[in-house]
């Protein structure tokens, strides 16, 4: 089966793509570098060609609300249309748990995803997953003597159980808002960073940061945290500091 990935370059997409190989699965990349473009629909239909499904784990880089509902607005209406021309009979966005209870601006991008799929002709899937363990990653990525650490309670996951869990879910029927996969334990992000950190021998003066107003609130409260049963990974923050992916992620 001829599997599309939105976004298969991307730090989940790699590991979509791996995912779907491993089921004995032929990928399908759609990003700029492969000549898809999803805000243009420039080489969609011709990409779409002959794929039964469509995983979508693309995105933009911003904190921003307009930037964030502009691209998930474009992408996600262009892979829709794009896919009903194409016969497609499942399509499957990655979206982010307690996305629809923090106000913050790339959030609002995941919201109108959600909207657009789960109101959409094409057979669909939505699955919302926590922070990954890689998400400690991004903190250390910026440069420079200090490291700002968001204050934020999560239930991390590692990013190729997501890939995983998303592979799954295309050899199945469609479910419209799929159960919330997270972690196996509830950390504090800070920690997370700090302890990913001192793993990697990075000595930089780490700080919390608690974001201002409603959304600083809802995010060291736990409303990123899953709200009712659902998948669980199994692999720990504290395994997953051992693994390569520990090692080169955000370097």
């Amino acid at each position: 089966m001829r599997i599309a990935v939105a976004g298969g370059t991307g730090w989940v997409g790699r590991k979509v793509v791996e995912a779907v190989r491993a089921a004995g699965d032929v990928p399908v990349v759609l990003a700029r570098s492969t000549g898809v473009d999803l805000t243009t629909g420039a080489g969609l239909d011709a990409a779409l060609d002959g794929c039964a499904t469509v995983i979508d784990v693309s995105n933009v880089v911003t904190t921003g609300r307009r930037k964030s509902v502009a691209f998930f607005d474009a992408a996600t209406t262009r892979l829709l249309t794009a896919g009903a021309r194409a016969g497609v009979a499942h399509h499957i966005a990655l979206s982010i748990v307690g996305c629809d209870r923090v106000g913050l601006g790339y959030y609002m991008g995941k919201r109108r995803q959600e909207e657009l799929v789960l109101s959409a002709a094409v057979p669909h899937t939505v699955l919302r997953a926590t922070q990954f363990h890689e998400f400690a990653a991004q903190m250390l990525v910026r440069r420079g003597p200090v490291v700002a650490a968001p204050r934020m309670r999560s239930q991390p996951i590692a990013a190729r159980e997501v890939a995983d869990a998303l592979v799954t879910l295309a050899g199945a029927a469609p479910a419209g808002l799929a159960p919330d996969l997270a972690g196996p334990e509830v950390l504090e992000m800070d920690d997370m960073v700090r302890r990913l950190a001192r793993a990697r021998g990075d000595r930089r003066l780490l700080v919390p940061v608690r974001l201002p107003g409603a959304a600083g609130r809802a995010l060291t409260g736990g409303a990123l945290l899953p709200a009712a049963d659902g998948p669980r990974g199994r692999q720990t923050f504290a395994d997953w500091l051992t693994t390569p992916d520990a090692r080169a992620e955000g370097r």
